[in-house]
């Protein structure tokens, strides 16, 4: 059968907004409801936690893992909870549940708060996804601030590292961490140095961590996106034409939307990956 590429419905040209982008307020909306999914049951009896899960790739990554029957808790800033509460209702449709925890991994205490929290909630914790970040585009190095330089660092990979360490007394053999990378942290980009530099940790984190992991039985992946239409976008600063622009590197010639990269997360999370490990996996359009 032909590969079959997904056609530009409509134009995107979402309005910048303040961080944190809420993606209720986007027009159009992002495709983020794993509508076109088909679920096979990869996830029955897997509990997972997802950092950045109330919109976007983390919304779409908690309703498939979800639709594939596992019950989810997402952390998110409570300056988010309109788009976390829409999560809740897509990804409890499937008749797992989904925990909401107002949060911000910036702190180790409120990882380990958080990661508690989910433990006595299910009783178990087998899936963690780091996916939770701050960008936020500036021209040149000399002009981010000492603050963004901070807030970008520790969200990006000191959070990775929290979530990390207060998520693993609860894992063990077969379970996994899925870090969301970017092709940014491959390539560059220069209107993205600091953001592009976290990224670029987050792959190297990854592979070291899958290395110390690996006699435990516990799998360590990334996921690199390209550019993907998410609210993540908007609140950065980037324009309608940043987006096109941003696009245009692709060979497929079009923003990701969130749905289309889920189902990565899903291999990684479930036994279809497990002879995967210290993987970072492109979905990025194609790196043209």
């Amino acid at each position: 059968m032909q590969a079959e590429f997904r056609p530009q419905a409509q134009e995107l040209k979402p309005e910048v907004q303040d961080f944190p982008a809420i993606q209720g307020k986007m027009t159009p909306e992002p495709d983020s409801d794993l509508s076109n999914y088909k679920a096979a049951g990869k996830l029955e009896g897997k509990v997972a936690i997802i950092t950045g899960g109330d919109s976007g790739i983390g919304r779409a990554v908690a309703v498939a893992f979800a639709k594939e029957g596992a019950n989810v808790a997402i952390l998110y800033l409570a300056e988010e909870e309109e788009d976390a509460q829409e999560t809740k209702r897509l990804a409890e449709r499937f008749g797992t549940r989904c925990l909401l925890i107002p949060s911000d991994v910036r702190s180790l205490a409120k990882c380990r708060e958080a990661v508690e929290q989910v433990v006595q909630e299910f009783g178990q914790l087998n899936i963690l996804v780091n996916n939770a970040a701050y960008q936020h585009i500036v021209e040149k190095i000399t002009d981010i601030t000492e603050e963004q330089l901070r807030r970008t660092f520790d969200t990006n990979i000191l959070g990775y590292f929290f979530m990390v360490q207060a998520a693993l007394p609860h894992m063990q053999s077969g379970d996994t961490i899925i870090n969301t990378g970017s092709i940014v942290g491959k390539q560059g980009e220069p209107k993205l140095v600091d953001y592009a530099s976290t990224k670029g940790a987050i792959h190297a984190f990854t592979m070291s961590l899958a290395t110390q992991l690996g006699e435990q039985g516990i799998r360590v992946n990334a996921v690199l996106p390209g550019p993907i239409y998410t609210p993540f976008l908007p609140g950065a600063g980037m324009t309608p034409e940043g987006i096109e622009q941003a696009a245009s590197k692709t060979i497929i010639g079009r923003p990701g939307q969130p749905e289309e990269l889920a189902p990565a997360y899903v291999l990684l999370a479930s036994t279809d990956g497990s002879y995967i490990t210290g993987s970072l996996l492109d979905v990025n359009g194609g790196n043209a």
